[in-house]
C-alpha cells in the first residue's frame, strides 16, 4: 500500500510474526500435556450428577522432534517479536500514539496472512 504509515520491512516482520504465532499455536494443540512422561490422575466424580470431571490420562511426554520444533519455533518467536518491536519506525511516532500504531500494524491488511484474513 503506497499511504501505508509503515515501512514495508516492518510490515513483512510483522507478517511472519503472526506466521510463527499460528504455526507454533497449531503445533501446540497436537503435543501431550506435559513436555516429560507423566502419570495421569483421576477425576472427581461429582456426588449428585455421577459427572466425572478434572483428571487427566498419562502424558507420554514430547518426542525429541516435538522438543526440536518448539525451540525452533520459541525462537523464531523471539526473534520477529523483537525485530519487530525494536524497529527504528517506532522511533519516529509521537510516544503518546505507539501503542495505537501498534495495534494498527498487527491488522494491517498487508501483516495479516492470508489464511488469517480468510478465517
Amino acid at each position: 500500500m503506497a499511504d501505508s504509515p509503515f515501512p514495508q520491512d516492518l510490515i513483512d516482520a510483522q507478517k511472519r510474526l503472526h506466521q510463527a504465532r499460528a504455526e507454533y499455536e497449531a503445533l501446540c494443540r497436537t503435543l501431550p500435556w506435559s513436555v516429560d512422561p507423566m502419570d495421569g490422575w483421576p477425576g472427581t466424580v461429582h456426588p449428585h450428577t455421577g459427572e466425572v470431571t478434572g483428571g487427566r490420562e498419562p502424558s507420554p511426554g514430547y518426542t525429541d522432534e516435538q522438543k526440536t520444533d518448539v525451540a525452533r519455533l520459541e525462537e523464531l518467536l523471539r526473534e520477529l517479536s523483537a525485530e519487530v518491536s525494536t524497529h527504528p519506525h517506532w522511533a519516529t511516532v509521537e510516544a503518546g500514539k505507539r501503542m495505537q500504531a501498534r495495534m494498527d500494524l498487527k491488522t494491517h491488511p498487508e501483516a495479516v496472512p492470508a489464511v488469517a484474513a480468510a478465517a
